[in-house]
């Protein structure tokens, strides 16, 4: 099955879209990789949501946040694939359009991310080079990278 990417500010979200946001967000951070954390932290409204549904599942995510929230520069966060989606390229697919709307809508040369560390490779293989130690973030081992647009 195709995969149907969206793009949309926090309040163009219908409830049914949010929720299911809200519900493979809580799946995988939280119950797959045991991580207790307030998901819930005053960004989602402030960014824009990348969001890829095969059918009415909803399949891949990101946000995407501006200048200055997360980061001095644009950032890229919450990068999820669903479960029962994985192995099929969405997660790469997700991220490079992530970063190609992020640099365009935000007028950006610059994007920083706070990436797990066991997916520095896959950020690499994008373009994002390691930009600080490890350190933990709810007790999850991530570093910081950044992607520099040629």
């Amino acid at each position: 099955m195709a995969i149907t990417w969206k793009y949309h500010a926090f309040d163009e979200l219908s409830s049914s879209e949010l929720y299911a946001i809200l519900q493979l967000r809580n799946a995988v951070f939280v119950l797959e990789q045991h991580c207790v954390y307030q998901d819930a932290d005053n960004k989602d409204d402030q960014s824009i949501h990348q969001t890829g549904w095969e059918g009415n599942s909803l399949a891949a995510y990101c946000r995407i946040l501006p200048p200055g929230l997360s980061f001095k520069e644009a950032s890229i966060g919450r990068v999820v694939t669903s479960p029962v989606s994985r192995g099929v390229g969405y997660g790469r697919e997700l991220m490079e359009r992530a970063v190609e709307f992020t640099l365009s809508y935000y007028n950006c040369r610059r994007i920083t991310i706070g990436a797990q560390h066991y997916l520095e490779n896959f950020y690499e293989s994008i373009g994002f080079v390691k930009i600080s130690d490890m350190y933990l973030e709810d007790g999850i081992p991530h570093i910081e990278m950044q992607l520099q647009a040629k």
